[in-house]
């Protein structure tokens, strides 16, 4: 499966999805929010990528929905068609999410709306230091709630502050979002990349299996009790023994050798 609306890599079992509209930075069209909703897809089925970096070229992460592309198109839709299209940027977020694969998200310059979303849905996020995001939503007429974010956000950064932006839609700078926990960390504006594919280089030399399995418990656990969660995760850790890599990572340690870990299956 060959992208068409934007840029994909590998390097070190690292997949690499570069978003590549920099002249309207990166704003999403309907053909990029469906060939990213399958191309997401299609990465669970690819054992030659183990950690998969979201990233955008040139000033902009990405911009959200395009005005010009989507807007217009939009006010001539029924219900029907309108609904149609939010599952479409919907499911692009559930397939981030249900990736077996750790993303991080490579963030410089503006990730607002849509692009604030995407970012969120990321396992990891890496921030340059003018980085911006915003749920941007209300501030043309619509639900602050969208494409999931009424149920990542609060996950992420806890309810006061998700409130405060899916209600205000306001923009907040790099700095601000490291201190919400919206950012893992914010690191020189060269060093975005490379040190959001040094994360995934990193994931991609661990257990893959391992992490494709805690990826779904920290998903799935969201809705569960601790009684329920707790069952859960002693089913995951029995399968995860059984799996190949758990003798490996005991071997190596005893011949004081480095790991080496399998794929998925």
């Amino acid at each position: 499966m060959t992208p068409e609306t934007f840029k994909f890599s590998i390097e070190d079992h690292v997949g690499t999805i570069t978003l590549s509209r920099p002249d309207r930075l990166n704003a999403l069209t309907f053909r990029i929010y469906e060939e990213l909703r399958d191309f997401f897809a299609h990465l669970s089925t690819r054992d030659d990528v183990r950690a998969i970096v979201l990233t955008g070229e040139g000033r902009a992460f990405c911009s959200g929905g395009d005005v010009e592309d989507i807007i217009g198109e939009l006010f001539s839709r029924d219900m029907k068609g309108l609904l149609a299209f939010t599952r479409v940027t919907g499911a692009l977020i559930q397939n981030i999410r249900r990736v077996n694969k750790p993303v991080v998200a490579a963030v410089h310059g503006t990730a607002v709306g849509a692009g604030a979303v995407m970012a969120l849905a990321c396992d990891i996020r890496i921030a340059g230091p003018k980085a911006k995001f915003g749920f941007i939503f209300p501030q043309v007429g619509l639900c602050g709630a969208d494409m999931g974010s009424a149920y990542l956000l609060p996950r992420v950064v806890g309810l006061g502050h998700a409130s405060e932006l899916l209600f205000t839609g306001d923009i907040i700078r790099a700095e601000r979002a490291a201190q919400i926990g919206l950012v893992n960390r914010v690191v020189d504006a060269d060093a975005v990349l490379s040190e959001a594919h040094a994360m995934a280089l990193r994931l991609a030399k661990g257990p893959a299996f391992a992490n494709a399995m805690t990826k779904k418990m920290i998903e799935d656990e969201a809705n569960l009790s601790l009684e329920m969660a707790i069952e859960a995760e002693a089913q995951a850790q029995a399968i995860c023994m059984q799996h190949p890599d758990f003798r490996e990572a005991y071997d190596a340690w005893v011949a004081k050798r480095e790991r080496r870990f399998e794929g998925l299956s």
